[in-house]
């Protein structure tokens, strides 16, 4: 069968190429298997890397391009970034100043942390001790990018009086209430030893990088100043603009406003540490590419020892098939021809090993996907790539042998045994 645009000699050649690989199967499938190793490494931890940078960026974007963060903690740091000491922490009384005294077009909110290690529990239900308690002021929902699934956010009262009512995450409502008959809205549950009452479920958020949105629960700013409230406690503030396009003006606003507040001195670097929502993202991403580097380097020295063993084989092949080698070219053909058979059998190994891997490495790096909640990609890039690095191990590793069967008399071929 003839394949149109292409020589009869190239259709020929790869037969042939075909039919040499068949010949020598256990010594090209430990060949195809070694190309394969190193293809997997590549294309599937790269695809995986990918698509933990696709969910840190979904999740991160969900906070809207229009926010920002004002705090005096850095939870990740850049590596080989310089450690800045400790700030001193935004107070209440601060937080509040700043939230009377902005009056730039935007919606801002204060929050804290109000434990990292709380057991919530309602009748003979209780959860890990690992909920995370945060109190939020007005607008809190709306600049942290959470929804209200059910029931409602809390009223002005509430935040004025530090009412003990709460709002929870979907994954605590999962594990205390999943043999309750009474209605969640309404509840009376208890966090630690005080009692709240639920007043709201967030919509669900799911999971990213070992952090859930719904193993937390919510309560207002002033309830934490009554029940929570520690020297050391540092006060969050919460930024969202009307407009994208106004927030580094917002930013440069914040800036100046939270200096005058805190009283930092002119020419000192602010006392405090403006994170933009897809800040954090951009941070964890430029860690992974230390592992990127990693896989990389595991692929390249892989392909390196496949490209020897693939080279190996082919000097194999050439003085095994030395009397076929003589006959064909006392039957006319080329150098050249030989010359392009043999590297089309190695390419064709190659090509095969690099199959091999990117199936597994799009399978491996989609396992991981769905693990870290990402959706399914096919990386054409990377896949792009493994077809490249492959052609050129075959072409590197099959020039010599080639040009060793090229150069054989036809003569001396023809008498070898």
């Amino acid at each position: 069968m003839k394949i149109p645009g292409i020589s009869q000699m190239a259709q020929e050649n790869f037969k042939i190429a075909l039919k040499a690989v068949k010949s020598n199967a256990l010594r090209t499938i430990l060949t195809v298997l070694i190309i394969g190793i190193g293809i997997t490494c590549l294309v599937g931890i790269l695809t995986a890397i990918d698509a933990i940078k696709g969910k840190l960026r979904s999740d991160f974007s969900s906070m809207g391009a229009n926010t920002f963060t004002v705090k005096t903690s850095q939870n990740f740091r850049v590596s080989g970034q310089k450690r800045e000491k400790p700030k001193p922490p935004i107070t209440y009384r601060e937080a509040m100043d700043f939230l009377e005294e902005f009056n730039f077009p935007a919606k801002v909110s204060v929050s804290a942390v109000a434990s990292g290690i709380a057991t919530l529990k309602y009748g003979s239900n209780k959860t890990n001790p690992n909920i995370r308690v945060m109190g939020g002021s007005g607008y809190y929902l709306q600049t942290t990018g959470y929804n209200i699934g059910q029931g409602r956010d809390f009223s002005n009262n509430e935040m004025l009086y530090g009412n003990n009512v709460v709002i929870l995450g979907q994954e605590i409502v999962d594990q205390i209430f999943k043999d309750a008959k009474e209605p969640v809205i309404g509840a009376i549950i208890s966090i630690g030893s005080a009692k709240y009452k639920v007043i709201g479920v967030l919509e669900e958020k799911g999971s990213s990088m070992g952090f859930s949105g719904d193993r937390q629960c919510i309560i207002p700013i002033s309830n934490v100043r009554k029940n929570y409230y520690r020297p050391s406690m540092s006060f969050a503030i919460n930024v969202m603009v009307n407009r994208t396009e106004d927030l580094d003006a917002a930013i440069n606003e914040t800036t100046g406003k939270l200096r005058v507040i805190r009283k930092d001195p002119i020419g000192e670097d602010s006392s405090f540490i403006i994170n933009k929502s897809d800040n954090l993202a951009n941070i964890v991403i430029e860690q992974l590419k230390f592992v990127s580097w990693i896989a990389k380097t595991i692929g390249v020295i892989t392909l390196i020892g496949a490209a020897i063993g693939l080279m190996n084989i082919m000097l194999v092949s050439v003085t095994e098939r030395t009397k076929e080698i003589g006959t064909r070219k006392a039957l006319g053909a080329s150098s050249r021809t030989i010359r392009i058979q043999f590297l089309s059998e190695a390419v064709v190994i190659g090509q095969l090993g690099g199959a091999l891997g990117i199936i597994l490495g799009v399978l491996i790096g989609n396992v991981v996907s769905y693990f870290v909640g990402a959706g399914f990609i096919i990386p054409w890039d990377w896949i792009a790539v493994g077809v490249v690095v492959c052609f050129v191990v075959g072409v590197a590793s099959g020039f010599y042998p080639a040009n060793k069967a090229a150069k054989l008399d036809p003569i001396d071929a023809l008498r070898h045994e």
